[in-house]
């Protein structure tokens, strides 16, 4: 029997098709909504943003609110003082240590976060150097030599601050990950001292500055952990050059803190620094940051090629800078000013950077400055004429992409560096620019510490260092005192006395 045909009808035949013009249309709409977002996209933001947690940057007002509002709220203040350490106490701490850790090391997570120990140090190293500095910040008589504002050097070298009021915070405001605060000494990959040598140094008189290093030093060196590693595994900030400097040749097996390596020898002694042992911080910046709404607003105003303002003339390293001068000032197309202090200093070299290309950054008396970190916060691309120089984190960041190197051989050579920078690609420098306004996260300091930020790049370095602070802690232990294996690259170069000055 036939079958019988159902006749076509007009709604039968329109069906498929619009299965088919549907999809069509909705992914011909994806496209052109993802074409319109990245062509829209400031080319300045931040692929990785910051996190949306309120961060104070500031350190005269993070320090307010932790000295009138935290530190209301912190646990009663301990105190780690000890006296009479017999090696015998060293000997108990030892084993402890390895009871408590061995097993952790060989079995544990490889992924697992940096245990710090925080020594409670006495007042007068840490909550009084920080009561001082509050309360005489706003004296502007308050100059060094060359004269510049104290309380300003004493901010850009604030990094032991910021580093220690987020480890002693509650572990329930804190953003970082990768390192923990540990109550108990043997269960710590590493001590941190957090004495102010900064202030101290800038604020005491001299001879109560140094009684007060002595001290700090009697008292750091007194504990079994510093006895056990002759202080490898501890973290010293030393980040302003002069600061601990009388005494801090005691300690120099600890981490140190540091601007930068100053290999020249005016600064620190052959030996007591290195980057396998130290680390290098970044300074912290003075002036604003341009973020990428600024960075997109101040792209068509610069019109400066080459920019500088500081001062023209320092010591040591620095004499390339009256070099420069003489070879730059009044080219076409550069800005070479005399630096100046208070806020209308800062007014000025922040309007001055966001108005140029490129930021002359030569050396001062020392390698670095904090000129450099005010170029990368401020979109303009650093010149670096610092032959000696060292950079924070360069085993994490490339500064090529930031960032131009220029030999000082180079850069005094009559029309060299003006005719290098010329021939610098307009596609280059915006890709330049682009990193600049990523990199500038990792040169900011804030409370709480952020993710990618100073702080956290600070144990993401320290991680890669721990397995040969652990080698030399243990290693140290068992070597025959005699033994010329003992001697390493720093007592090759110099031989320190192991005294420890007691007046």
């Amino acid at each position: 029997m036939p079958v019988k045909q159902t006749p076509l009808t007009r709604s039968n035949t329109r069906t498929p098709i619009l299965f088919l013009i549907l999809p069509l249309f909705a992914l011909s709409l994806l496209f052109i909504l993802f074409s319109f977002s990245s062509h829209t996209r400031n080319p300045y933001s931040d692929p990785y943003p910051i996190p949306t947690t309120k961060a104070e940057t500031s350190f005269v007002a993070s320090l307010e609110h932790f000295l009138t509002v935290k530190f209301q709220r912190l646990p009663p203040l301990k105190d780690d003082t000890v006296s009479g350490v017999s090696e015998d106490d060293v000997r108990r701490f030892d084993d402890l240590v390895f009871n408590k850790q061995t097993l952790q090391r060989l079995y544990g997570d490889a992924n697992s976060p940096i245990r710090v120990y925080v020594y409670d140090m006495p007042r007068k190293f840490t909550y009084d150097l920080l009561w001082l500095f509050r309360n005489s910040y706003r004296d502007t008589f308050n100059l060094t030599s060359n004269g510049s504002p104290v309380h300003r050097l004493i901010e850009q070298h604030s990094i032991d601050y910021w580093l220690w009021v987020d480890l002693i915070a509650p572990e329930s405001e804190r953003l970082l990950k990768n390192v923990v605060r540990v109550n108990r000494q043997e269960d710590a990959d590493l001590f941190y001292i957090p004495f102010f040598t900064t202030i101290s140094f800038f604020l005491l008189e001299k001879q109560q500055c140094k009684a007060l290093y002595r001290e700090a030093l009697k008292w750091v060196t007194d504990q079994p952990a510093w006895k056990r590693s002759e202080g490898r595994d501890h973290i010293l900030p030393v980040h302003h050059p002069w600061s601990f400097k009388s005494v801090r040749r005691y300690m120099k097996y600890a981490i140190w803190l540091l601007p930068d390596m100053d290999s020249t020898g005016n600064w620190y002694k052959p030996g007591q620094v290195s980057l396998e042992k130290d680390l290098i911080l970044p300074y912290v910046h003075n002036v604003d940051l341009c973020d990428a709404i600024c960075m997109s607003k101040t792209e068509p105003k610069r019109n400066i090629l080459l920019y500088f303002r500081g001062r023209l003339k320092r010591n040591a390293g620095g004499k390339i800078r009256a070099k420069l001068v003489a070879e730059l000032s009044g080219a076409e197309g550069v800005v070479i000013e005399e630096g100046t202090a208070g806020d209308s200093g800062k007014a000025a070299a922040q309007d001055g950077m966001r108005r140029s290309i490129f930021c002359l950054n030569p050396a001062g008396d020392t390698p670095s400055s904090a000129r450099l970190f005010d170029a990368i916060v401020s979109g303009c691309i650093p010149v670096i004429v610092s032959d000696e120089l060292e950079l924070p984190f360069e085993g994490i960041l490339d500064y090529r992409k930031i960032a131009l190197f220029v030999s000082s051989s180079d850069a005094v050579q009559s029309g060299w560096l003006l005719k290098f920078l010329n021939g610098v690609r307009p596609a280059q420098t915006r890709e330049m620019r682009r990193n600049l306004g990523q990199y500038s996260r990792h040169f900011m300091y804030s409370s709480p510490a952020q993710s990618l930020g100073p702080e956290d790049l600070v144990w993401r370095m320290m991680n890669g260092k721990l397995v040969n602070i652990k080698l030399h802690s243990r290693r140290s232990q068992r070597v025959v005192k005699e033994s010329r294996s003992i001697c390493s690259c720093d007592c090759r170069r110099a031989n320190f006395t192991s005294s420890i000055p007691l007046s």
